[in-house]
């Protein structure tokens, strides 16, 4: 009987021990995730701060080089290296007014020159270095504003400096059948992705279009027509710093 007894208690006091065990199991495992939610809270907040920090900037300007597949008027289309300075003044986090100049450098693919007075001999291969300039205006408008990237579309206008018999060697444009160089009409299409490195410092491409309305030297009757718009398509890539805060 008295072993009996003993042996209850024995059983009493494991199954005290154990509910004790379960609740304070229970107890950290609560502790635990109320900390983790805490802890998700904050980075939340961080963030969030951090986006408000990132694009609360009322200053962006940003510059760097790219690529450029231009329609000369020649035979076939050109690659171009390029430049970019854009500054861009916010009206609000997603809203911008933007102001834009560009370059382009290639040579004209004009095959084979037939000008009988030219210089080089008529039939010789000549690519005569040519280039344009790009003044823009616009807006930007932010899709996409994360804690690390971004992504806003663009939209200018402006005009375009062409200079496309320059170093043609005392050729002319209508001779070698490019543009006239002169001032034309432009405008450009493109969206800008931005990876933010700091609020205030980011890596940029932009994938970009640029409409151009060069047109053929009125005295050109032998490489086509005068010309109506030119579409050309490339990207750019660079650096992008912020500053100043939109109040």
């Amino acid at each position: 009987m008295f072993g009996f007894r003993l042996s209850v208690k024995q059983v009493a006091g494991v199954l005290l021990a154990a509910s004790m065990a379960s609740g304070a199991v229970a107890l950290e495992a609560q502790t635990t995730h109320r900390t983790r939610r805490e802890s998700s809270a904050n980075r939340k907040a961080r963030i969030a701060r951090t986006i408000a920090e990132t694009y609360g900037h009322r200053y962006e300007v940003a510059g760097g080089g790219g690529y450029l597949r231009f329609d000369s008027g020649a035979p076939r289309r050109n690659n171009e290296v390029t430049f970019f300075m854009t500054g861009t003044y916010f009206l609000n986090p997603k809203l911008g007014i933007i102001g834009d100049i560009r370059g382009g450098y290639g040579d004209a693919k004009i095959g084979n020159n037939t000008s009988p007075t030219s210089t080089p001999p008529p039939f010789l291969s000549f690519n005569p270095p040519i280039s344009e300039y790009p003044f823009l205006g616009g807006v930007a408008y932010r899709l996409v504003a994360k804690e690390k990237f971004a992504v806003t579309a663009t939209g200018e206008g402006g005009v375009a400096l062409g200079k496309f018999d320059g170093a043609a060697k005392g050729l002319t444009s209508a001779e070698i059948g490019v543009w006239q160089s002169t001032t034309r009409p432009a405008f450009a299409l493109g969206a800008n992705f931005d990876y933010n490195f700091y609020p205030n410092l980011a890596f940029r491409v932009s994938p970009t279009y640029l409409g151009t309305f060069f047109r053929r030297d009125p005295t050109d009757t032998t490489h086509g027509p005068p010309g109506t718009i030119q579409n050309n398509f490339g990207f750019n890539a660079g650096i992008v710093y912020r500053f100043g805060k939109i109040k």
